[in-house]
């Protein structure tokens, strides 16, 4: 018997209209307990092959035979926020409200998946992302140049309120996500979760924050490039910097109307 919603969530958060999107590339060993791990808590799945190989494919094909699991394609590798991107268009065209972001490594805890709509439900126009709370499985090189990214973030929002930009485990609203999306040239890369942050920040949409436990990954294999991701990302923050000082008198606007 296929599991719904309500079976899992407070009434609140069953009212949503939420579907999980995961972007894949090239984690055959873990996506199919990711999926199964996000299907136990009633979400139905958009799955983004984003250019994987064969075998992955091959996987893919496998879990889109669900009635509640379907399989977006793309012919080329387009990285992470390609992939994300593709997978929120089609949640839209399907017509959910929400959209649950998770990463196919296994690195998120789905435990967490209640809370996180919980939240989302308690407040619909926000957008509800988790603060990673890691173990010893971490970098420590990857968990201190975090830190950069959370200054920077600060800084181009005039604000402490987005805890943590980096982190993949998060709940959309959709039309708002899709607003930012389709009104600029984000990033597509890893650069993605983080601007999109900061623009829906500028918009006014609120940020919630909640704590989630993360594991470095599963299958052991991570597809942040160091050299070429960290300039994207350094490049990501420069633009917003500007970006900022343009909203600027915006920002603090609203920062003392509260």
């Amino acid at each position: 018997m296929m599991t719904t919603p309500a079976d899992f969530l407070s009434p609140a958060a069953s009212s949503l209209r939420c579907v999980a999107v995961i972007p894949v590339y090239n984690h055959p060993a873990t996506i199919g307990t990711m999926v199964e791990a996000v299907r136990r808590h009633g979400l139905p799945c958009v799955l983004v092959d984003d250019g994987c190989e064969p075998a992955c494919a091959a996987v893919l094909d496998v879990l889109a035979t669900a009635p509640d699991v379907v399989l977006v394609r793309l012919a080329a590798n387009q990285g992470k926020g390609g992939a994300m991107m593709a997978g929120l268009r089609e949640a839209r065209r399907l017509r959910y409200t929400h959209a649950l972001q998770i990463d196919a490594d296994g690195q998120h805890d789905a435990a967490d998946i209640p809370q996180l709509l919980a939240l989302a439900a308690a407040h619909p126009q926000a957008v509800v992302t988790g603060i990673p709370v890691y173990d010893d499985s971490v970098p420590p090189l990857r968990l201190y140049a975090r830190y950069l990214t959370h200054v920077w973030v600060w800084i181009n929002t005039c604000s402490l309120e987005i805890r943590d930009s980096m982190c993949g485990f998060r709940v959309y609203p959709l039309e708002t996500v899709m607003a930012v999306i389709d009104g600029a040239s984000l990033g597509k890369r890893m650069d993605f979760d983080t601007e999109v942050l900061v623009r829906l920040h500028w918009r006014g949409v609120a940020v919630v924050n909640h704590p989630t436990r993360v594991t470095y990954p599963l299958d052991g294999i991570s597809h942040f490039r160091g050299l070429l991701d960290n300039a994207l990302i350094s490049g990501m923050h420069a633009r917003m910097f500007f970006g900022m000082l343009v909203r600027l008198p915006l920002i603090l606007w609203r920062k003392v109307s509260r």
